[in-house]
C-alpha cells in the first residue's frame, strides 16, 4: 500500500531523551549519500549509527516489532531482515540542515533491497522549527506526525524529504526493513 503509516508512542519520551544523550556523547559523521558522496544541496546532517552506541540492543527488539505489526496491518511486503545499522540523524538550524526530496531504494547491494523505511521522532516538536518529514508516495505529499516517539514508516521507494530546520535542532532515528526485490 502507497501510504504513510503513524505508529504514535512508539518510543516513550524516556527512551527518546536516553538515545539523544547517547548520540550526542557519540562522535558523528557528515551524513553522506550513496555511494559515500557529499552534496549539501541534497542533504546536511550528522550521523551516528546504532551499532556504535553502548545498550541499545532494546531498541532494535522495539523497530522489528513496530515494523513487523505495521507489515502485517499496513503494507503487507515480503521483509527478511535488518541489513543495515539503523541511525541517528541530527539535523540542525546551524548548518540548515535538511535532506532534499530523494527515495531510500537506489543503486548498491543493501540500497536495492531496501523495502520499507521507518523513521522515529526522537526530538520534541518544539525543540525546533522546520525540519518537516513529508513523503510523496503519490501525486499528494503527506507530512509526518511531529510527536515525540511516532514512528513514521513508508515504502522505501517513496520520495520523501526533511524541510531546512530553521532554528534548533531536529534528532529521528531511521531504519529500513530488507527483502526481496520489488517485482
Amino acid at each position: 500500500m502507497l501510504t504513510l503509516h503513524s505508529v504514535p508512542d512508539a518510543f516513550s519520551a524516556a527512551e527518546c531523551d536516553r538515545l539523544c544523550a547517547l548520540a550526542e556523547a557519540a562522535p558523528s559523521a557528515e551524513a553522506r549519500l550513496v555511494g559515500a558522496q557529499r552534496d549539501h544541496n541534497i542533504r546536511r546532517a550528522d550521523l551516528v549509527w546504532l551499532d556504535d552506541l553502548p545498550d541499545t540492543g532494546w531498541v532494535m527488539d522495539r523497530l522489528i516489532d513496530v515494523v513487523r505489526v505495521a507489515n502485517r496491518d499496513v503494507f503487507d511486503f515480503a521483509l527478511t531482515d535488518f541489513s543495515e545499522s539503523p541511525q541517528i540523524a541530527s539535523y540542525g538550524a546551524e548548518k540548515a540542515g535538511h535532506f532534499d526530496w530523494h527515495a531510500d531504494i537506489g543503486d548498491g547491494r543493501l540500497a536495492a533491497r531496501r523495502k520499507l523505511t521507518l523513521v522515529v521522532q526522537l526530538s520534541e516538536p518544539g525543540d525546533y522549527e522546520g525540519g518537516v518529514l513529508e513523503v510523496m508516495p503519490t501525486s499528494a505529499v503527506l507530512t509526518a506526525r511531529r510527536e515525540r516517539g511516532t514512528a513514521a514508516l513508508f515504502p522505501a521507494f517513496a520520495l520523501h524529504r526533511v524541510t531546512p530546520v530553521t532554528q534548533g535542532r531536529r534528532r529521528s532515528l531511521t531504519v529500513w526493513a530488507h527483502g526481496p526485490a520489488f517485482r
